[in-house]
């Protein structure tokens, strides 16, 4: 894998995501030098949450459908309730999850972003972590539950919630490093 300095990662969210787990990775990312997109349904501008609340607008770089794992090194999901909730029902995204895995790339997701692993069916027989209130639902779909702000296994990366932002991209760049 190349150093993150050299790498390209690819976000993919859409409306509701939580604004600190897309723009702290992101900045922190970023601040190594790597080249970071954000990919969404449209090319529509997306509203972050910040708990329930309304946050930031962003708009993405491309489309999930214009988006290809071959084009990255890895990829982000971050959660928010409504973020994952979407695009778990967006066959196109799930697909590019899909393709991420297939390929061996790093996959990393937090809070409420591991549902998009639940529904790309890769959390069979892993450990990984979560918010808290969906933990059976990851249990359910095969993970064994880990309760640390930042899960390894094989190339996916779990995170809990936005306070393990650092541990959680800190993770994610030695994935892409090893």
């Amino acid at each position: 894998m190349p150093a993150i300095a050299d790498s390209k990662i690819l976000i993919m969210a859409t409306d509701g995501f939580e604004e600190s787990e897309l723009f702290g990775p992101r900045k922190i990312l970023m601040d190594r030098g790597a080249e970071v997109r954000l990919a969404s349904p449209s090319a529509a501008p997306i509203q972050a949450t910040v708990s329930d609340d309304p946050g930031k607008v962003v708009r993405p770089d491309l489309t999930i459908a214009e988006a290809s794992a071959g084009d990255f090194d890895a990829l982000l999901l971050p959660g928010g309730v409504r973020n994952p909730d979407s695009l778990r029902a967006d066959a196109g995204a799930v697909a590019l999850i899909r393709a991420f895995d297939d390929a061996g790339k790093p996959i990393a997701a937090i809070c409420h972003g591991p549902w998009l692993l639940v529904e790309a069916d890769l959390l069979r027989g892993r450990r990984a972590t979560c918010w808290r209130s969906i933990r059976t639902d990851l249990a359910n779909a095969g993970a064994s539950l880990v309760d640390q702000p930042a899960v390894t296994d094989g190339n996916i990366v779990t995170s809990r919630k936005p306070e393990d932002v650092a541990a959680f991209t800190e993770a994610l760049i030695a994935l892409i490093e090893r």
